[in-house]
């Protein structure tokens, strides 16, 4: 495998520190993939100027600052967009779950701060939502360029916490949106996801593009374990002694059936749905699930 590819390896990625760098990393693997974006910014109001990246339309260049500087920028717009995006993140105990390099959080805040930086680079505006049994923090929606940062930075400091309570940053989340937005929702859905997906549902028939991101972690996919272990609830702490190769089968059918019903609830209802593995590169995950997305519009 090469450096470059390596370097998109999730426990690579986890490894950095810098959260700007990882999602560009994440962006510019995956919009090599992309032809096209289901949706693009418009510019409204000169606001900012900032460095021009490989991939940015060359039409939004100043050419006159160009022949002063020699040097590429692109104007900036106020965030009066076609787009408003709010990621919502669940940063609950279960979430710091890791069998491997990175935790599903770790791979949770890489996958938020790659769409963050994806979706200001297409000159929408993004807020950011973090939640484990109560709301964490919120950031509003803006489309400039420091306000990226601020996101970056709250994601930065993200730490797991306690039990999860999706339904209530989502109810709240739709009582405040005053116009059709995109809600990205990146959780391990471990919660009562009858209710989850319910709010979730809620949400699409209100009008707004809802997509699920749901991680979980190669183990709890794939139920590896051999040798007699305690499972212990990262949330309620409670445990459990026993031989794996006596609950493999009874536990990969449930996981199935969640699975199953997750997926098929979501879509049924228009609420977008994508299962993410902790072992996969998020680039390539990425890039399969938005040239899906686009083909659909």
């Amino acid at each position: 495998m090469s450096d470059s590819l390596n370097f998109l390896d999730p426990s690579v990625l986890a490894g950095l520190d810098n959260l700007e760098l990882r999602a560009r990393v994440v962006v510019e693997g995956f919009l090599s993939g992309l032809h096209k974006s289901p949706h693009r910014g418009f510019s409204v109001e000169f606001n900012d100027y900032r460095h021009y990246y490989p991939g940015d339309d060359m039409r939004h260049v100043d050419w006159k600052l160009y022949a002063r500087s020699e040097k590429f920028y692109i104007k900036q717009y106020e965030d009066e967009t076609n787009v408003r995006c709010m990621i919502v993140l669940d940063t609950s105990a279960s979430m710091g779950y890791a069998s491997g390099g990175t935790s599903k959080l770790n791979y949770g805040i890489t996958l938020a701060s790659a769409l963050a930086y994806f979706i200001m680079r297409q000159r929408d505006a993004v807020g950011l939502i973090t939640f484990d049994e109560k709301l964490r923090e919120y950031i509003p929606p803006k489309c400039r360029q420091p306000h990226l940062m601020h996101i970056l930075r709250t994601l930065a400091q993200v730490k797991p916490g306690t039990t999860t309570n999706a339904v209530k940053p989502l109810t709240d989340l739709a009582a405040s949106l005053r116009k059709k937005s995109i809600v990205l929702f990146i959780t391990d859905m471990l919660d009562d996801e009858v209710r989850v997906i319910s709010t979730l549902q809620n949400l699409r028939a209100m009008g707004n593009d809802v997509i699920a991101f749901h991680v979980m972690d190669t183990a709890e996919l794939n139920f590896p374990f051999n040798e007699a272990s305690e499972f212990i609830d990262m949330e309620s702490r409670e445990s459990y002694i026993t031989t794996p190769a006596s609950i493999r089968k009874a536990y990969l059918n449930n996981l199935r059936e969640f699975l199953d019903y997750c997926k098929k609830q979501c879509q049924s209802s228009g609420v977008d749905y994508c299962l993410l593995n902790t072992a996969d590169p998020l680039d390539e995950a990425l890039s399969s699930y938005m040239s899906k997305r686009a083909k659909s519009f």
